[in-house]
């Protein structure tokens, strides 16, 4: 179990670094939400189901989708 936390651990990380090198908006975002999935999962291993299922369902699932639409509906222009 402890080798699934830790190997979890690590791909929030490289997916939390992800998020801040990309210059996409939409890339970082989905990377964030990859962030936020993986601590819902953590979360769940951690014997916190409650925690688990809002992590999942408000940082996951609506902040990723605002953050789409707000992005979507933005002019994007490069300098």
């Amino acid at each position: 179990m402890i080798i699934i936390i830790t190997l979890l651990v690590l791909i929030m990380f490289v997916a939390a670094i992800a998020a801040l090198i990309f210059k996409d908006l939409i890339s970082a975002v989905i990377a964030a939400c990859i962030v936020s999935l993986i601590a819902a999962i953590l979360f769940y291993f951690l014997h916190a189901p409650d925690v688990a299922m809002a992590e999942a369902s408000i940082g996951a699932a609506l902040v990723t989708t605002v953050f789409i639409i707000a992005i979507k509906r933005t002019k994007r222009y490069e300098e």
